[in-house]
Formats: structure tokens, C-alpha cells, sequence
């Protein structure tokens, strides 16, 4: 840790509950850690999505798992895109396809589309469909055991993409050659920086997770179990002083 230069923070879980606000107990503990190390987010969403989520916290952001990139400017105080890719998308496709799990899971109570189809290109199928409320997502699958039970077939449905168990009630599913890891890898080639310079902080690091390729990737982790709890567990890291 005495080499660290940059902490990279997963958001949904690990600073935040799912979709949920930065609450000032993070928000001070991102203070103290961005007077010493660059912080940098990794996230499933966009990046405008994850700095409103955050209350425009001054941060830098990969959004969509690397087909976005965003540097805050403490000039104008906004994040201005580096990066951001756009995928094609056969609509129609993508749509049958998340019809084949409906069918294969009995999934066909649910309120909004049937899958979120993204202005990158990622998509989002959402369990409980689209405009299902966050009460009802967050309850819906706590320990992820139902979405488990579907990821293999999930996985082979989309089989050109990349699978995540992502948010509380969905999976992302982005195109191949995105995913945390790539999007790290990439990042630190631009700015000229090894994987030992690093660490990333997440909780989504059991196989399916959106974290998963980055905790067996080869990139320094530190293992979050519960958001409240962040600042203690990087503490115990000796990286807040």
C-alpha cells in the first residue's frame, strides 16, 4: 500500500445502498481518502447516473462498465466525457431474447418493458420489468440466490455479452469486450500506471457479481460486505489516517 496512488470504489453496495443516495458517512470518508489518493468510480451505469446518485460528489467516473469515461473538472465543477461508446443494438433481438428467460423462469409478472436497452448500447434486464418501484426491487432478491439460479441460462441466452448480476433485481449485460476489469485495464494504460499502484473496493466479488472479474483479475481488492460498514473495512487497511 505504500506505492497506492489510485482507489477505485464500486457504488450500488458499496457506498451506497442500491440506487440510494452518498450519505455523509462515506462522503466524509471519500474527503479523507481523495487528500492523499485519486479516487476513481467503476460503475454499471452511466456517469451522469452514478455523480446525481453520489450528490455530484468531485470524482472521476467509468460508467457502463467502460464504454464511458469521465473526468471531474474542479474548474467548472462538471464531469466532462473522455470516452463514450456506443454499441448497435438489434432491438428486436435483444427483446426476444429476454422473452426466452421470462418463459424459461415463469417471469411474465412484471411492470414496465421487458428489458432496458441503454444510449450505449449495454442493456438491463430487469426482473420485475422497468418501472417496478425500489421498494419492490430491493426486496426482491437480497442474497442474490434467485438471480444465481438463472445466470448459466441468462449467460447462454446473451452469449455474445457479458453477464452481471447487477443492482438488486436485474443483470447487465453489456457487449463483449466491456466489463470492470477491461475498463481498468484500459484506464491505467492511458494514464501509465501498474496494477500495483491500485486498489479496488467492492462487494459484488462472488462469481456472476459485477465485481467478479475484477476480484479474480489480478487487481489489488478489498472485499466489501456492507456499505455502512466501508469506512471501517478500508480503515483496517491502514489507508485512512
Amino acid at each position: 500500500m505504500a506505492e497506492l496512488k489510485i482507489i477505485f470504489f464500486d457504488l450500488d453496495g458499496t457506498l451506497t445502498q442500491h440506487r440510494s443516495p452518498l450519505g455523509d458517512k462515506n462522503r466524509a470518508m471519500l474527503d479523507r481518502l481523495s487528500k492523499k489518493y485519486r479516487l476513481v468510480m467503476v460503475g454499471a451505469g452511466t456517469c451522469q447516473r452514478i455523480w446525481n446518485q453520489m450528490g455530484h460528489y468531485p470524482i472521476d467516473i467509468i460508467g457502463s462498465y467502460g464504454m464511458q469515461f469521465a473526468e471531474y473538472s474542479k474548474a467548472d465543477q462538471q464531469l466532462h466525457l473522455q470516452w463514450n461508446e456506443v454499441a448497435p443494438v438489434d432491438r428486436e433481438k435483444q427483446i426476444a431474447r429476454a422473452n426466452l428467460i421470462r418463459d424459461k423462469f415463469d417471469l411474465h409478472e412484471y411492470t414496465g418493458d421487458t428489458l432496458e436497452i441503454h444510449p450505449t448500447g449495454a442493456l438491463t434486464f430487469p426482473v420485475l420489468g422497468t418501472a417496478a418501484k425500489i421498494e419492490d426491487k430491493l426486496a426482491y432478491d437480497p442474497d442474490r440466490s434467485k438471480r444465481r439460479a438463472m445466470y448459466s441460462f441468462v449467460q447462454e441466452v446473451f452469449s455474445d455479452y457479458n453477464v452481471m448480476v447487477g443492482g438488486s433485481s436485474s443483470f447487465d449485460i453489456v457487449p463483449g469486450q466491456y466489463g470492470k476489469l477491461n475498463a481498468i485495464k484500459r484506464f491505467l494504460k492511458n494514464e501509465g500506471i501498474g496494477v500495483e499502484s491500485v486498489v479496488y473496493c467492492g462487494d459484488d466479488y462472488y462469481e456472476g457479481g459485477n465485481d467478479y472479474d475484477v476480484f479474480t483479475g489480478g487487481i489489488p481488492f478489498i472485499k466489501v460486505d456492507d456499505y455502512q460498514t466501508v469506512a471501517e473495512t478500508v480503515a483496517e487497511q491502514g489507508l485512512l489516517y
